[in-house]
């Protein structure tokens, strides 16, 4: 029995014209409640020059050089705080002492609220962009850390139990069951990661720093340039869109391997 081709195209399209009708939608109830005087524009903007200011910015290039920092940040952060957390989380998964014994100091640090450290990472590597990279570190390891350390104990005690028959290494066992195991666990924690990573460059930038976006609204809201702050915000959102869109691309390649959601069931109704 032949199976009809089935178009996803047309569905994704139609959704992409939603989100686009919604996003008009509602950047229009915004200049109609600026322009009837509900929304006073010194404090909630006006669309009209928030993206002029878009524009000149990167027109001009000015905007260009605060955004590479604020990437640079972003990605260091990133790339720290998961290595940090992938290691951490795999030698305490499969450490039950250790793992016991650190327990309640783990706990305590992830209650922290992390961001109140910013000041102090300024003390301790300035106001360049390890001070901010230090911050978003600390923000992204708990999350992937987590992740990690659930998903290995995840393995299933028969899978686990098989490998250990057919006589695999212990480095057969992490390369080949460990690992698969927890990468899904990571990459679904990613999302969450690289936004972290992203509040970690802002917030630091924020507090404390000569470049990067969050200088830009800083900058702006000392003038008390409303459009301007509202200007950066909408590049942030963006900038972090792209990210975010970026490493589900990266999940994609890389976990080609795992049947999507229903797949395995669809199967066996096909056979």
């Amino acid at each position: 029995m032949t199976k009809r081709p089935t178009n996803t195209r047309a569905p994704r399209d139609l959704m992409l014209l939603w989100r686009l009708l919604l996003l008009a939608a509602t950047l229009g109830l915004w200049q109609l409640l600026v322009s009837l005087g509900v929304m006073p524009v010194f404090f909630f903007g006006d669309p009209g020059p928030v993206f002029v200011q878009v524009w000149r910015w990167f027109q001009s290039g000015e905007i260009l050089p605060h955004l590479w920092v604020t990437l640079v940040e972003t990605v260091l952060s990133f790339l720290v705080g998961t290595g940090a957390a992938v290691v951490v989380g795999l030698l305490l998964s499969l450490n039950d002492f250790l793992a016991r014994l650190l327990d309640p100091f783990i706990k305590a640090a992830n209650a922290m609220p992390r961001v109140i450290f910013a000041p102090i990472f300024a003390l301790w590597f300035g106001l360049g962009i390890w001070s901010k990279v230090a911050l978003g570190t600390t923000l992204v390891f708990f999350i992937v850390f987590f992740n990690v350390f659930q998903g290995v104990r995840e393995v299933s005690p028969v899978v686990h139990s098989n490998v250990r028959m057919l006589g695999a290494s212990r480095s057969q066992m992490l390369r080949y069951l460990y690992l698969p195991s927890a990468a899904s666990w990571v990459f679904s924690s990613l999302h969450n990661a690289v936004g972290m990573a992203f509040v970690g460059a802002v917030v630091g930038e924020y507090l404390g720093s000569a470049r990067g976006i969050g200088y830009l609204i800083l900058e702006a809201e000392g003038s008390f340039n409303i459009n301007a702050v509202i200007a950066g915000i909408v590049v942030l959102t963006v900038f972090a869109l792209l990210i975010d869109t970026l490493v589900t691309r990266i999940e994609r390649r890389l976990l080609i391997w795992q049947p999507a959601s229903g797949a395995s069931a669809k199967a066996r109704a096909d056979n």
